[in-house]
């Protein structure tokens, strides 16, 4: 589906590329880093913020919405469990919390209200955060001047 490599480049900075766009991330100058990218974080709410966007726009060409603009706006943070009042499930420590915010210019019926308000939480990556992924991690060791020491299988 598809690919992407990070390297890193210096001190904190990270380049990133798909094989055809090129970016970068890096961390804020109070977290050690030279603040020459958005960091991973503020990557990660971009690409769910432009996924929303992207949802809804399709969905709205298809079903002939007169939609004239879309904004999507998300804060993230870091909260305690007991300290987080709209949470449904008992965490002990610290919770992940997404703040959305999306602000859709045009003029809509009732019903296209409502089933657009149903579209935002349905793109690719919104469904991907909240139902969770699976991650297979795999680590090569390359040393100078030797071939890569893969792990065993």
């Amino acid at each position: 589906m598809g690919h992407v490599t990070a390297s890193l480049v210096s001190g904190t900075r990270v380049e990133i590329s798909n094989g055809v766009h090129h970016w970068y991330a890096d961390e804020p100058v109070e977290a050690g880093g030279e603040n020459s990218g958005p960091t991973p974080y503020e990557m990660l709410m971009g690409g769910l913020a432009a996924c929303t966007t992207l949802t809804i726009r399709y969905y709205a060409n298809l079903r002939g919405i007169a939609l004239e603009s879309i904004k999507a706006e998300y804060d993230f943070d870091r909260v305690h469990a007991t300290d987080c009042a709209e949470c449904e499930e008992e965490h002990a420590g610290m919770i992940e919390r997404v703040r959305a915010h999306v602000t859709l210019g045009g003029t809509f019926t009732e019903a296209e209200r409502a089933r657009l308000e149903q579209i935002v939480g349905r793109c690719p990556v919104h469904k991907t955060l909240t139902n969770g992924m699976k991650i297979f991690d795999r680590v090569t060791f390359a040393e100078k001047g030797k071939p890569p020491i893969a792990p065993a299988l």
